[in-house]
This record gives structure tokens, C-alpha cells and sequence, in this order.
């Protein structure tokens, strides 16, 4: 599908949505719906995914990221490293509106599609950095910082560690369980938690990682 058919997308959303038993309202229907119109628009002038097709997009961005929601459910103030379109920031932001989400991203073109999907959309909950998360200083760090499918997770932890509040944790989105990746983190982090998710309407493996300082 090149165009974007809103009926059939939320169709397959709010089956999605309810086969993970998310306690999500018909405004959070409706803005996650916008937001993907707006990433489907906005991506055939600033490649945001090399996902073109609505239908695909739904499942492989939305749901995927909307599995790992729960995870996310006593976190308070949340960074999305390397952030890219939006995911799962935004759906995080969108899902859990009562949470603070900060994005950064080094691109610019991704950082204002992010403005503008924030502006767009209200969301009030939302903050955007365009910079490189190494170099990043904020006044209040956050209890979680996320990514997904962004780089390799000792090169994770070592870039944004400086941001993570005491007790705070990260929760990597990856696709196959890494643990070769698991092996290589600096002795300072530790794995604590790996999670199979099943993402609607899709057969591929995900799972979410948890790391936290070591004791």
C-alpha cells in the first residue's frame, strides 16, 4: 500500500492494541494514528524508515514499540537515545502521557520531524535535542534511558551513562537476544533482565534488555 488508508491502518492498530490488553483511550488511538501519517508523510522527502508501506509500518513501528509499553510502567522521566523517527519515544510519550520523554538525535532533519510531530500532535510531555548523547548535560537526569536498534550495548551504556539518576535503569529493544553483546559491557553494568515480547501480526524475535550499575 503507497497511500495511506487511516481505516485500514487503525483497524490492524486497535486489534494490536487490544491483543497486548493496553488501557489506551480513542485520543491515544487517534494521536498514534497522526503520528504515523506524519512519519508515512514526512518520509518520502526525509527517509525516517526504509519502511514505505503503512500497513507494514503499523506493525514493525507502532506495535513493536507499544510491546514494550508495560516496561515502562514506573518510569517517570525517559531518554530515547538515537531516537530516529520517533520510536519508541513518541509512542512511549503518546501511550503514557503522565511520563516526561526527552529524544536526541545528532541528525537534524530527524530532530525536526520530531518538533514537529510534538507541536502537531500536543504533546506536552515531550522534549527533543538535537546533539550527540555523549555530549549531553541535562539538569535532572532520568530513571530510564531506552533505545532501539541503536548500537551496540557497551557503546549504549558507555555514551549515556552520565545521564542515569541513581537506582535508574536501561531498557534496550532489540530484535534476537544479544549475548555476545551481553558479555562485552564494561564491568561497571550489568545485564538484570532479558524479556521475550510477542508483537502482534509479526513472527520475528523481541526482546528487551535490562541493565543497571552494578552493585
Amino acid at each position: 500500500m503507497k497511500f495511506f488508508d487511516r481505516a485500514a491502518v487503525a483497524q490492524v492498530l486497535a486489534d494490536g492494541i487490544k491483543e497486548l490488553k493496553l488501557d489506551l483511550n480513542e485520543t491515544q488511538h487517534e494521536q498514534l494514528l497522526d503520528y504515523l501519517a506524519l512519519l508515512f508523510k514526512w518520509n518520502s522527502v526525509y527517509n525516517l524508515t526504509s519502511l514505505r508501506d503503512p500497513m507494514q509500518m503499523v506493525t514493525l513501528h507502532l506495535l513493536d514499540s507499544l510491546t514494550a509499553v508495560p516496561a515502562f510502567s514506573e518510569a517517570q522521566n525517559v531518554l530515547d537515545v538515537g531516537a530516529g523517527g520517533g520510536l519508541p519515544g513518541i509512542v512511549l510519550a503518546i501511550a503514557r502521557p503522565g511520563m516526561k520523554v526527552s529524544l536526541i538525535d545528532t541528525v537534524h532533519k530527524k530532530t525536526a520531524f520530531l518538533t514537529q510531530v510534538k507541536a502537531e500532535l500536543g504533546l506536552a510531555n515531550v522534549t527533543v535535542y538535537t546533539a550527540k548523547v555523549q555530549e549531553l548535560q541535562v539538569k535532572q537526569l532520568f530513571d530510564v534511558i531506552t533505545s532501539r536498534a541503536f548500537a551496540d550495548l557497551s557503546d549504549f551504556v558507555n555514551w549515556s551513562g552520565h545521564l542515569l539518576a541513581q537506582g535508574g535503569q536501561f531498557i534496550a529493544l532489540k530484535g534476537v537476544a544479544p549475548p555476545e553483546e551481553q558479555e562485552r559491557l564494561p564491568a561497571e553494568w550489568k545485564t538484570t533482565g532479558l524479556q521475550a515480547l510477542k508483537v502482534p501480526g509479526l513472527d520475528a524475535e523481541r526482546h528487551l534488555v535490562f541493565i543497571k550499575r552494578s552493585e
